[in-house]
């Protein structure tokens, strides 16, 4: 072990304990330091901008918060992956987490697995939005003039005998959605392959949990669907914060 790295992090422990700052003197104390140790330590915690100084007392410099802003959204990930990997062996699915962002679908987990593999983004999943479940899904909660913009940026298109054929029938579509229900996509994007997916309230955001199959387990969507949303309703406390990834 390196010490002198031992001793800065203690104090930046004990510096992270004092909301009001501390003096070189206390954190000395605190840490089991002697003062011109502590003193040289902290100071080079300044210089290095993970400790501040002022009027004597020394606080969490913009270095240490940064890492601390990183480790809480690394926490959050890790929450959502955990709960994704969880449902994927629970129900015998791949599962997806998908936001509207910035005008744009984007796909920020996957769960599967070897035996269960997810569907392979033969179309980029962007510009496909009308033809698979999670894209609809996300369409279907944006507002009129939002949702227009986005098929004017990318024009529905056929990519299987089954896909919609065009904008104002996939609309239609799209206004007739339920509030909150899952939607149900069958062979729209891939040949083979069903799908499902959930509306998710994350604040403003647009967001969906889905999951797919192949198509000769197509009986066992229905099913697998409901299990989810009974899952994502038990755990949607503890995850409100951790979903917005």
């Amino acid at each position: 072990m390196i010490g002198s790295v031992q001793r800065a992090m203690r104090l930046l422990e004990s510096v992270a304990e004092h909301d009001h700052g501390a003096p070189a003197k206390q954190l000395a104390r605190e840490t089991g330091l002697a003062l011109p140790t502590a003193y040289h330590l902290l100071r080079t915690l300044v210089h290095e901008g993970y400790l501040r100084r002022d009027k004597g007392l020394f606080f969490l410099g913009e270095a240490a918060v940064r890492l601390s802003s990183n480790g809480a959204e690394q926490k959050r990930r890790s929450t959502v992956v955990e709960a994704l990997a969880h449902w994927r062996d629970l129900i015998g699915v791949p599962v997806y987490y998908a936001q509207y962002r910035d005008g744009e679908i984007d796909v920020l987990c996957v769960s599967d697995s070897p035996g269960n593999p997810a569907v392979e983004e033969w179309a980029d999943f962007r510009e496909t939005g009308h033809a698979h479940a999670i894209g609809q899904c996300l369409l279907a909660q944006l507002d009129d003039e939002a949702r227009r913009d986005h098929l004017d940026r990318y024009p529905v298109q056929s990519i299987t005998p089954y896909t919609v054929r065009d904008g104002h029938s996939l609309l239609r579509r799209l206004e007739r959605t339920a509030r909150m229900g899952p939607v149900i996509e069958r062979q729209e994007y891939a040949l083979g392959t069903v799908c499902a997916a959930i509306p998710i309230t994350v604040g403003n955001a647009a967001s969906t949990m889905a999951i797919s199959l192949p198509a000769h387990q197509g009986d066992r969507l229905l099913a697998a669907t409901q299990q989810l949303q009974e899952e994502i309703g038990r755990l949607m406390g503890s995850l409100s914060i951790s979903i917005s990834i």
